[in-house]
Order: C-alpha cells, then structure tokens, then sequence
C-alpha cells in the first residue's frame, strides 16, 4: 500500500490523461459523424463507405477506452481511498466519484456498442443522449465540482471546454481519414469547409469556458507565476498557441482551396498531424492541471517575483565539478546506519523506494543536481549546433550527432539517481519503484532510443522511411512526458522554482519534435523553416539547462 499512495500521484495524472485523450476521441468522433458526415455523405463523390467504416473503427476503439480507462482509474482512486481512510471497498465505491466514473463507464461502453451501426434515427438519439450524460459526469470529477461557491457557471464553463477541445481536438483523426479517403478536389473542400467551421466553434467554446475558469481559479496575476497552477496554465496557453497557428494556416489553406480546387492539400493533412500531436499534449497538461490545487486557494507561501527573478538570473560559469558521492546525504545516512548496525545480519537501507521518504538536501545534493543538468544541457547545446552546421556544405561531417545522445543518456542514467543503482544503495529494479526515479529511468530509454534510430536515418539518408519517424516522436513524447514530471521535494516553493524550468523545457522539446515531423513530412519552404527551428530549439533546452539551479 505503501508503494501505491507513492506513485499514487504520478499514476494518477497519467490516467487521468489517457482519459481525456480517449474522451476527446470518442465525442469528437461523434460530433465528426453527426456534424460534418451525415450532411456530406450525399455529395460525395467517392470513398464514402471505406471512410465510414475507418471512422466507425477508431469511434468505438475510443469509446471503449475510455471505458476501460475510466474503470482503472476508479479502482485506483479507490484503492488509495481504502489504504488510507480503512474504508470498505464498497463503501469506497460508492463515494460520488465511484458513481460518477460507473455511470460515464457505462455510457462510453454503450457508446461502443451502438457505433457498431451508422448512426440513423433512434441510434443516433442514443449517442447522443449517452455523450452528454458522460459529459455531465465528468463535469463532476473536475475543481468545478468541488467549489464551495455558486458552482453552475463553472461547470458550465467546464462542460464547455472539453467539448470544444474534443470537436476541435478528438475530431482530428477522422479528419485526416476523410481527407486521406477521397480523391476528388471538390469533396476535399467541402470536407475541410465544413470542419474548419466546426474548429472556429470549438475554440470560441475552449476559450470562453478557459477564461472563465482561469480568472476564477488564479485570482490574480501574482497566482499567474505564483503558483504551479498558474505556471501550467501558462503552458496550457503555450500550447493552445501552437495549435491557433497551425489551425490559422490550415484556416487559410482551406480558403484558396474554395477559391481554387487544384490547391494541393499536402499541407492540410501535415498541419493536421502536428494539430493532433501538440493536442495531445495539450490534454496531458490538462490533466496535470487537474492535480493540482488552484491558484486563488493558494494565498500563502506563494512565490514572489523577486524569487522567481533571483533564480532566474543567469550565473556563469555552468557548475562542471561534481562533489564526491560520500558526501551526499544517502550516503552519510547509509554510512551512519551501516556502522551503527555492524553487528546485525542485513544492516537498515536509508533510503527504500516505495516507502514515500522524502531525505533531507544539503548543499552537496544540490551541487550533485545542478552538475547533472548542466553537463546535460552542454550535451543538448552541442546536438542542437552540430545539427545546424549539418545545413552547411562544409558541415556535412556533422552528421553524426545523434551519438552524443547515447553519451548522454549513460551520464544521466549513472548519474541522474544517486540514491538507486548504480551509485546508490537501491537495487535497479527496486528504484523503479519510486515514481520520480521510473521517471528519470524512461527519459534515459527514450534519449537512447532516438539517438540509435536518428543516427541510422542520417546514414541513410533519404532510405531511412518509417524509422525517421521515430526521433521527432520521441522527442515531442520527452516534451509531453515532462509536463506530467514531479519532484518529491518538502518545500513547495522549490519544487515550483525548479518545475518552472521544466515548462520551458517541454514546450521546446514539443516544438523540436514537431517541427522536425514537419521537415521529413512536408516540402518547400515550410520544410525549410523546419529544418532551422527544432535544432534552435535544442539550442534553448540546452541554454536552458545550463542556467538550471536548486538554490
């Protein structure tokens, strides 16, 4: 039980993501099917049924893991509520969010069931009414649900916000199957027409409802950088940026089309991918905003702007020299207990992962953290240059840059957890069970694996294919992973400082990512635009980490 209210957190925001990804999937869908191809399928040309089918497919795989998932999620929350409170399960069940998750289980299941068939008559009265009695529920689950106030407008707002994102959102991948489907120009404008308007909808109805929770849940603009609440609605709106850029060029795309049908829509269907990538993200930020407390309930121990600038201002040089292990607190507090039990068979570990231990810090601890992030950061500067001196024809030399990931990713993985294996007294299976350690350990595995597949594609070449693929995936998964990462640290204003430096991290790593999908997906100047802003951006995670600091 230990181990469970340990990761408890962590599994949490995680689930809770996969939720919304599922949720937005499946409303979207069904909005896609009632709102755009119900109407078109009569003027269309060709395609329809192989469409039809597709969409049908990805509806009911989606609503049966939102199901699935939402079933996970309850067994978990009231696996943690009976460890804590020694409550009975059933009673643990019957708790308002043990209903609220059964009833929205049960829709997204029946949902499942009736997608089996095209949506006509009864069947689509049935969707509907389903998709709007899990929405409310999910209203329930939300601070919404939970405020001592007037709760109706927020709920509202609440309500709101995700139907937006799911129409705008979840309604992308059907978008691009409807797109890939036809072949006629004229049925490409009318497609994209159509759901461009619906796009224009959901975000009127993702930025009405963000709004009005915004100023209800920050307050002020001091909870704006005060809080993490506010720090990760800032990400939030980072995000939503991305996704308004994309969409205003998709916007403009979708016009020439109308006025000229021979417009090729190459750049539609690759807007679209990277719209449906950084949404995804989007819906991970959400969930981790949802983990946290708002802002305006926060007014003490509050960071101010002061602190924020003291830890802000650059300081050169980087720390480059480490302090000897010994002199870390695991190891004085393992030396300690191992002298003071000689005489025992199986002396006491100082630190147990799982137990939810939070060790002291001293100087040493900090200096250890900060000489790993800025050794990191010189490896990622390096990446990010060598791969711009690649564009060169004097620099063609610098191909092989992806190696000095896989330098790296062996830094990091000896030295990222000094309590665990290697150095540490925690065994290599044993650490992962500490949330933050199965963090840094998955972060390690994917800077390995693009490092290997991005080195193949660069000696490759153009005959790299699919595996190509794989560096910009991983890299915008590293940015979105980032924003669900949390440090077991005591003092909250710490661990705000240094989550601060890690937002600015996940937005650079989720443009890097998608901006190289862009260079490998696209042609002409987009795809050179690309090819210059995601080795920029590995210059600024780089930068970024060489002025990370814990003091």
């Amino acid at each position: 039980m230990y181990l469970l209210l340990d990761i408890f957190g962590y599994l949490s925001v995680v689930l809770r993501g996969l939720i919304l990804i599922a949720q937005s999937f499946t409303l979207g869908g069904l909005a896609f099917w009632m709102l755009l191809w119900a109407p078109l399928r009569p003027q269309l040309t060709s395609g329809g049924l192989t469409i039809e089918q597709r969409c049908r497919a990805v509806l009911r795989i989606s609503a049966l893991a939102w199901a699935l998932l939402t079933i996970a999620s309850l067994a978990l929350n009231a696996a943690a509520l009976v460890g804590t409170l020694q409550v009975a399960w059933s009673e643990a069940l019957s708790a308002d969010f043990g209903r609220a998750d059964l009833v929205i289980a049960a829709c997204a299941f029946g949902i499942a069931v009736l997608a089996k068939n095209p949506a006509q008559g009864v069947r689509s009265i049935g969707l509907v009414a389903l998709a709007v009695l899990a929405l409310a529920m999910q209203t329930r689950l939300t601070h919404a649900a939970s405020r001592p106030d007037v709760r109706w407008p927020l709920l509202l707002s609440d309500a709101g916000h995700m139907l937006g994102a799911s129409v705008w959102i979840g309604g992308l991948p059907y978008f691009l199957i409807a797109l890939s489907g036809c072949e006629d120009s004229g049925d490409w404008r009318r497609i994209a027409r159509r759901y461009s308007l619906m796009s224009m909808a959901a975000v009127a109805a993702i930025l009405a409802g963000g709004l009005t929770m915004a100023v209800t849940y920050i307050g002020s603009i001091e909870a704006i950088y005060g809080t993490a609440y506010g720090v990760m609605t800032l990400a939030k709106v980072g995000l939503l940026l991305m996704l308004l850029a994309l969409g205003a060029g998709n916007y403009f795309l979708v016009e020439r089309l109308r006025r000229d049908p021979s417009t090729p829509i190459l750049r539609l269907k690759r807007f679209a991918e990277v719209e449906v990538g950084i949404g995804l993200t989007v819906l991970l930020a959400a969930a981790s905003l949802t983990s946290l407390p708002p802002g305006v309930d926060l007014a003490q121990d509050r960071l101010n702007w002061h602190e924020i600038v003291e830890r802000a201002t650059p300081q050169w040089p980087p720390r480059l020299t480490s302090p000897d292990y010994d002199k870390l607190t695991v190891a004085q507090l393992q030396a300690k207990i191992t002298l003071a039990d000689a005489g025992r068979a199986n002396a006491q570990a100082a630190y147990v992962p799982g137990e939810g231990t939070i060790l002291p810090r001293n100087a040493e601890d900090i200096a250890w953290s900060e000489y790993n992030h800025h050794w990191a950061g010189i490896f990622v500067v390096l990446i990010g240059l060598l791969a711009l001196i690649e564009h060169f024809r004097w620099g063609r030399w610098a191909k092989h840059w992806p190696l000095l990931f896989l330098g790296m990713a062996a830094f990091l993985f000896f030295r990222a957890d000094e309590q665990a294996w290697p150095l540490g007294p925690a065994g290599f299976f044993e650490s992962l069970r500490d949330p933050e350690v199965a963090q840094h350990r998955i972060f390690v595995l994917l800077i390995a694996v693009f490092g290997i597949f991005e080195w193949r594609v660069r000696l490759r070449g153009g005959k790299a294919g699919p595996a190509a693929l794989v560096f910009p995936l991983t890299t915008a998964l590293g940015g979105a992973l980032l924003l669900t990462h949390s440090h077991a640290i005591a003092n909250i204003k710490d661990q705000l400082l240094i989550e601060m430096s890690h937002t600015p991290l996940a937005l650079c790593g989720v443009t890097a990512g998608w901006a190289r999908w862009l260079e490998l997906r696209m042609d002409g100047r987009v795809r050179q635009a690309a090819a210059w802003i995601w080795p920029i951006a590995f210059v600024l995670v780089g930068l970024i980490l060489l002025e990370y600091r814990e003091a």
